[in-house]
């Protein structure tokens, strides 16, 4: 019995004994295993997530401790913002800019107002030709640091904001496709025949607060303009002719002494005329200049004037203020008065003269009828 125990333990012996020498490195193996949670300081993407990124982010590229990637040209300069829900505008306004920053190609509306650029570089455009707007309006740009081509590949571009600048001479060329443009409160002193040359589809031209002092016949091929501001300047001769879409004029505060005869029969949709603060006298007005049937609001206040002009029983509103007007002629309203034929006129301001109420004609109130205002 005692050997029959001995024999027995000595095949137990021998069973583990080969049971561990089928895998002799079993305790390298769980040694591997532990190892597989250990955290490498040499390991650059520890931990990395096997799973795609919560919140329904896409997993990027992996960059070494956590580095962002570049921002890419294509996307939005630094510079500036480029709203998500307004993909195709550009704001880079109000950033003490020194210079124009890249265009990305997407492009429609770009927005440099209010910084301290001075240059307007050749090619900054040629990435995004399919500008709509450009605002550069509240720079420091010059003449001279303007490129000559840089608008002219923009051949899409509607409006341009070139005002309060530094500007001493007309940009140029400029794409036939520009609607509005504004060079307000430059420095320009005058306008070239040829420097609004093809711009047929302007609609809106502001050069009011410059130092203009001839535009000679530069309006005459814009077809479709409606608004031409010149006020504020140095003019002392209206221009040579204009549009005959015109619809809008604004001149006072300039240096002009005369208006020739029938100068607004050229242009029938004329509504609104303004020129103020001139240097206007009877002497240099024909009897009929004003007498345009299409004109609603005439302002001559703050000239030299010493009669009422003849106007158009058409005429709204006369604003004749600040002269040295003496005498009061219905006739300047109304050729013929009686029951059918009477003056449209609604405001009349003639304060400010040499004339005094008790001057008014019998015959005014049949003739200034629908007036509801006049001062005297």
């Amino acid at each position: 019995m005692q050997w029959a125990s001995i024999l027995l333990l000595a095949g137990l012996c021998s069973l583990s004994q080969g049971q561990y020498d089928e895998d002799s490195h079993w305790w390298i193996q769980y040694l591997r295993n532990q190892q597989s949670t250990y955290y490498d300081p040499y390991d650059p993407y520890p931990y990395e997530p096997s799973e795609p990124y919560p919140y329904g982010v896409e997993e990027g590229p992996a960059y070494a401790y956590g580095a962002p990637p570049p921002p890419e040209p294509r996307d939005c300069p630094q510079e500036c913002d480029c709203p998500p829900n307004f993909p195709t505008a550009m704001y880079c306004d109000n950033r003490n800019l020194k210079y124009l920053p890249f265009v990305p190609s997407r492009m429609k509306y770009v927005y440099f107002q209010n910084n301290q650029i001075s240059a307007i570089q050749e090619g900054v455009f040629d990435n995004a030709t399919g500008l709509l707007w450009v605002a550069l309006h509240g720079n420091q740009i010059t003449s001279d640091k303007v490129g000559r081509k840089v608008f002219s590949k923009l051949r899409h571009l509607e409006r341009l904001y070139l005002d309060h600048n530094n500007l001493t001479r007309m940009p140029g060329p400029l794409p036939r496709s520009l609607r509005e443009l504004h060079l307000d409160h430059n420095q320009i002193s005058r306008v070239p025949n040829n420097a609004l040359e093809g711009l047929e589809n302007l609609t809106a031209l502001y050069l009011h607060h410059n130092e203009i002092q001839e535009v000679g016949s530069s309006m005459r091929g814009l077809r479709s303009l409606i608004l031409l501001d010149l006020s504020y300047n140095h003019l002392r001769r209206v221009p040579d002719g204009l549009p005959s879409a015109l619809e809008q004029l604004y001149l006072e505060h300039n240096n002009v002494y005369t208006v020739p005869d029938s100068y607004f029969r050229g242009s029938p949709k004329l509504l609104y005329v303004r020129l103020s603060h001139n240097s206007l006298t009877n002497n240099g007005l024909a009897t009929n200049t004003f007498n345009s049937s299409s004109l609603l609001e005439l302002d001559l206040s703050y000239n030299q004037l010493q009669k009422i002009p003849p106007v158009n029983t058409n005429l709204e509103n006369l604003y004749l203020q600040g002269n040295r007007i003496n005498e009061f002629s219905i006739s300047s309203f109304c050729t013929v008065v009686d029951v059918m034929n009477f003056s449209k006129l609604q405001v009349l301001r003639l304060d400010g003269n040499e004339i005094k109420r008790s001057a008014m004609p019998v015959d005014a109130p049949l003739c200034l009828r629908l007036a509801s205002l006049i001062e005297i």
